[in-house]
């Protein structure tokens, strides 16, 4: 099932480049906040955490739209979210049809789900929406454009007893990514990997060759472990700023207090 609502967009000129935000999970670990309402328009310095990343896809201007890939249950809550934004964007929510966390699609099938359903044909950006982040996404997105590569965004911990919550990328010289784990006990690197990817046009096909033989469709990671074995693929390093995985009471309460 597919529920669209369409904002604002009046822009002269040449777009190359889609943005999705991945909002279809349960966030069962954060019941009963999540229970009634989507993690993404949970609110921290009274504001949604999704409008803190719409703000920054609002500084490129290359991307001229943004898909919010939501799940059944909550995709009404979306479509009335932005109803009332005022974004500089076109903003287009799609309902992957999924009601329960048995059924959902994963993060990387409800990619491949919106890059077929809208015949996305162009560079993407890729985010999770409960990714509560301080850095400027234009910092990022310039050095993609330098790159010209396919790009991860990491950023180093100090604490390693948090490392194996996380994906970790291990880097050459150039930050090209030569191995990847996605949330091992004795992880090879200390450079976390945040859900904030960019792909080149020429890979979005391989979301489906992926998909095809027979990978998981869930945690965007393992779409990252299968790519750099077969594409150049870099890391844009988190130098001034930080990014927050809101995935627990504790984490959230957290935020809430430092923001």
């Amino acid at each position: 099932m597919i529920s669209k609502r369409l904002l604002f967009f009046d822009y002269q000129g040449v777009w190359f480049m889609k943005a999705i935000i991945l909002v279809a999970g349960y966030a069962t670990r954060l019941y009963p906040l999540t229970l009634d309402k989507p993690k993404a328009l949970l609110p921290i310095g009274g504001k949604p955490i999704i409008d803190y990343i719409t703000d920054e896809i609002d500084t490129i201007d290359e991307i001229n739209e943004i898909y919010v890939v939501s799940n059944h249950k909550f995709a009404d809550d979306f479509i009335n979210w932005a109803d009332n934004k005022n974004n500089s964007k076109k903003i287009v929510v799609l309902d992957d049809g999924t009601t329960t966390e048995d059924t959902r699609l994963g993060a990387i099938g409800d990619i491949l789900f919106t890059i077929k359903e809208e015949s996305i044909d162009d560079d993407l950006m890729v985010i999770a929406g409960d990714n509560f982040f301080t850095y400027k996404l234009l910092d990022y997105y310039n050095y993609f454009k330098n790159v010209e590569r396919d790009c991860v965004c990491v950023k180093e911990f100090e604490d390693r007893s948090m490392l194996k919550h996380f994906g970790v990328a291990v880097l050459d010289e150039n930050k090209r990514v030569i191995d990847f784990q996605e949330k091992q006990e004795n992880p090879k690197s200390n450079k976390v990997v945040y859900a904030a990817y960019i792909y080149k046009k020429e890979t979005i096909p391989l979301f489906e060759e992926y998909i095809r033989q027979g990978n998981k469709p869930d945690a965007p990671g393992y779409f990252i472990q299968w790519l750099f074995k077969i594409k150049d693929l870099r890391a844009y390093e988190i130098l001034d700023g930080n990014c927050f995985d809101i995935g627990t009471h504790k984490a959230y309460k957290e935020i809430q207090e430092k923001f």
